[in-house]
Formats: structure tokens, sequence, C-alpha cells
């Protein structure tokens, strides 16, 4: 039975921690941690149950923190988060995964580094940066970053990526060697004729699909995506949203074809949401049809925007929502996106949402 959920946020002040019993009616919220570093992405370990949260900027330098309490206590460790004598610097964490005992983290600029000791300790894995088409990467808005990171779940070998302002990449062999996958994005961005290259695409966010290593989903700088092939092609999922521009998506816990968004109104219009009027928008159907869902959101005046990895769901029965904004607001679903209410205000901006079920 469920004792507890955990919604975990970074910020750009810290981790702020609600917490509910499985009823999701009230929460309490505790922080800030992490001595108020600037926090890109918190996550919980199910298998562990362990706390990361990775952050850090040009001032704090790049570091992993770990609660092995719930939040209670913490420690943080940058060992071996560093590029060759030579190399830009790391800035900071910007994604970590558990994945097969081992812990990855994201960085910025773009690379990847695994843990096999619970973050006390990292490792290049330097196959990314030496690809071919390394040289050629160009930084999006926030920079050079990689800020997606998808272990297969059933390979301890097979991981993706997202890279802004790179695209997707792919390895079957444990990160030695990658390929772009990339194949069906747009990249509007780019010289007319070359709007579809093999990378360069800025990638938002991508997520893998449950029950299923093949079924990816993306939102992207251009347009919002499913690939049923991990990656190798992609199709054209926006037909019936407001926008072809967004940042977060989140899959939910058991079915595949279920996935919400929350698009922006565009990268050039203040990237805050369509009409100053808040929606989570959410398929059942794998992005053939759309239905926004906004009863609880604000209707007028809703000026903010959601950032890459701001939403998530929970395992219950039906699924929770959770989203945060730029304004500080963390709003929950307790019917898969029927219905919403905030559950805490006045945070700081917001980098990251996702969720941690405590069992008994």
């Amino acid at each position: 039975m469920v004792a507890k959920i955990l919604v975990l946020v970074g910020t750009k002040k810290g981790v702020f921690i609600a917490e509910s019993d499985m009823s999701r009616q009230t929460w309490n919220l505790r922080g800030p941690y992490c001595e108020t570093w600037p926090i890109n992405h918190a996550i919980g370990d199910p298998a562990s149950g362990t706390i990361y949260a990775g952050g850090g900027n040009e001032w704090f330098g790049p570091a992993v923190w770990r609660s092995t309490d719930l939040g209670k206590t913490w420690t943080h460790s940058s060992e071996g988060l560093t590029y060759r004598e030579g190399e830009e610097p790391i800035k900071a964490v910007w994604s970590i995964a558990p994945g097969h005992g081992q812990l990855y983290a994201g960085v910025q600029p773009a690379g990847l580094f695994c843990s096999d000791d619970h973050g006390d300790t990292w490792t290049h894995l330097d196959g990314l940066q030496n690809h071919p088409t390394r040289k050629d990467w160009m930084p999006g808005g926030a920079g050079l970053i990689l800020h997606s990171l998808v272990p297969d779940p059933a390979d301890v070998n097979r991981i993706w990526v997202g890279i802004s302002s790179a695209g997707v990449f792919y390895t079957e062999d444990g990160g030695e060697t990658w390929e772009p996958r990339n194949r069906g994005t747009r990249a509007d961005f780019m010289p007319e004729g070359q709007n579809y290259p093999e990378f360069g695409q800025c990638v938002h966010c991508v997520v893998m699909a449950p029950d299923s290593s093949d079924r990816l989903y993306q939102q992207n700088h251009c347009g919002m995506y499913r690939s049923d092939n991990g990656g190798q092609t992609w199709e054209s999922i926006e037909d019936g949203l407001p926008s072809s521009f967004g940042f977060p998506a989140a899959a939910h816990p058991r079915d595949p074809n279920t996935l919400f968004l929350l698009p922006l109104n565009g990268d050039s219009k203040g990237r805050f949401v369509p009409d100053a009027k808040a929606a989570v928008w959410r398929t059942r159907d794998g992005g053939s049809t759309w239905k926004d869902m906004r009863e609880g959101l604000p209707q007028e005046n809703a000026y903010f925007g959601v950032l890459r990895q701001a939403m998530s769901t929970d395992r219950l029965d039906p699924a929770g929502v959770y989203f945060g904004t730029s304004g500080g607001t963390l709003f929950a679903s307790r019917d898969e996106g029927d219905s919403w209410e905030p559950i805490a205000e006045h945070l700081p901006t917001i980098s990251s949402v996702e969720t941690m079920v405590i069992d008994e």
C-alpha cells in the first residue's frame, strides 16, 4: 500500500518537497534544501528511495546533491564532473536519471557522466563528446545543454539523450558510440531546404512511454512528435494543439497512448501559455487527437511559462499530474488532468517537477 507521495520540486533557489498521503487531498511543503543552490533537476530513485538533485552555475560549479532520508539531510559531490584540461568548464548539471544500478548526469556544455557509487564520484562517457558532429553543435537559448536522459529500463546499454540544439542521440553500447535520431523532426530556424537535417534540431524534452522501449514522445522548438521505433523516425502529432512550441512532456505511468503536453504561445511571442489562459493538453490515442484540460487553472492574465522538466505524473490510479510555473506555482491533478488545484505558491522559478511514491 502507498504510504505517501512526494513531489520533488527543483527551483532556482534549492529543492522543495510537497508531501501527501495516497488521497492527495492535502499537501505539506518543506524546504528549501541544497543550501538554496540553483537546482535544474531533482529526482527520486524508486529502487533505493534516495533523492538526487543536480544543479549549479558558473559561480557554484556543477554538483549532484543526495538525500537518503527523504530530504532531511543532504550531501553533495562534484568529484569527476569535469572535462579534460583546456576544454570549456562544466557550468551545471541539468538532468539526472537512474538506470540498472547506475546514475547518469547530463551537463552543460553538453556531455554525459555516469556514477557507480550513488553520486559520490563520476566518470565521463566521452563517446558523445567524440561524435564527429560535435564541433557543429550549436547552443540553444539556455546554452548547449544535455537536458533529457532516457535510459532503457529493459536494456542497460540503450540510452537516448536530448541536447539543445543538437537533437536526439542514441547509444546501444552503453555510451561508447552514438547516432543522431532526428529523422522527421523539423528545424524551422534553418535556411530554406535544410529544415530536416541529420542533427541540429532544438529538442526540448524526450520521454519514454510505459511498457514499450520503442515508443518515445518529444516536445520540440518546432513541433510535437511520436516515435514507435526508438527514435529512428518521428511523426508529427501537433495537429489539434494551439502551438507547435513548448517545453515539457509527461507520459502516463501505464498507458503508452496517453501523454500530457503544455504548449506555449511561441518562441518570439513571450513564451507563455496561449492567450494567457492555462491548459494542459491530453491525448488518449498517441497524439491523433487532443483535449485541453482547464478546470481549476487560471483563464485570464496567466503570463507564465513551464520549463522542460517541470511536468510529471505519479504511478497511482488514477494517475496524478503535476506542473510548476516560472512564477513559482505548483499545480496538481488527482484525476489525470480533468481538474487542477495549486498545492504550493510563491516558490522561486520552478525548473523541475518529479514524483516519488513511498510504499509501506
